[in-house]
């Protein structure tokens, strides 16, 4: 696993400014080199810290599709998310019987939301609506791995079977006859 609460400076620079990336043509992969991000096991999904501070941490984090973010929680910490380029990023949040679908984005018309909140101990996953998604997240109090719980797909089936296909979307599935 990264080792993403290595000791840094509390304001990491998120970007090296001497390369130009032009987000209207940039591809998903070239945008993620040019922001320094790695990859992020074992949820998916490239990630770099760009904050440590105070009760709080803070991430770029893409998705690059047919990749996603497996379904996961944080024990005792909020997550909020912040969309900024790229596809709207659709999450399920199993935060109500059968869960729930918000989609992160900048269409704030057709219903998507900039930002939303994912309460400590809810369930989560995710993936872009297209090539790619970039948005970033603050976890508060900050990310601690002992704070970080993969799902157990079947688990999740059980207690929320409407959303089972989503489910199977977004958890990798180690079991070959699932």
């Amino acid at each position: 696993m990264p080792d993403v609460n290595a000791a840094e400076p509390p304001l990491v620079p998120a970007t090296d400014f001497s390369v130009s990336v032009d987000l209207s043509t940039a591809g998903g992969e070239a945008l993620a080199t040019a922001l320094g991000l790695e990859p992020l096991d074992p949820e998916g999904g490239r990630f770099r810290r760009v904050y440590t501070g105070g009760s709080s941490t803070a991430i770029e984090f893409m998705v690059l599709a047919p990749d996603f973010s497996a379904m996961h929680r944080m024990r005792t910490s909020d997550e909020l998310f912040f969309h900024h380029a790229g596809a709207p990023l659709r999450m399920l949040l199993l935060d109500v019987p059968g869960g729930r679908e918000v989609v992160l984005g900048t269409d704030i018309g057709s219903g998507q939301v900039p930002m939303v909140v994912v309460p400590a101990g809810i369930w989560q996953g995710s993936s872009p609506d297209g090539p790619w998604s970039l948005v970033s997240t603050v976890v508060s109090p900050g990310f601690e791995w002992s704070d970080f719980e993969m799902a157990d797909t079947d688990g999740l089936i059980a207690e929320h079977p409407t959303a089972a296909a989503r489910i199977r979307e977004l958890t990798h599935r180690t079991d070959p006859l699932h």
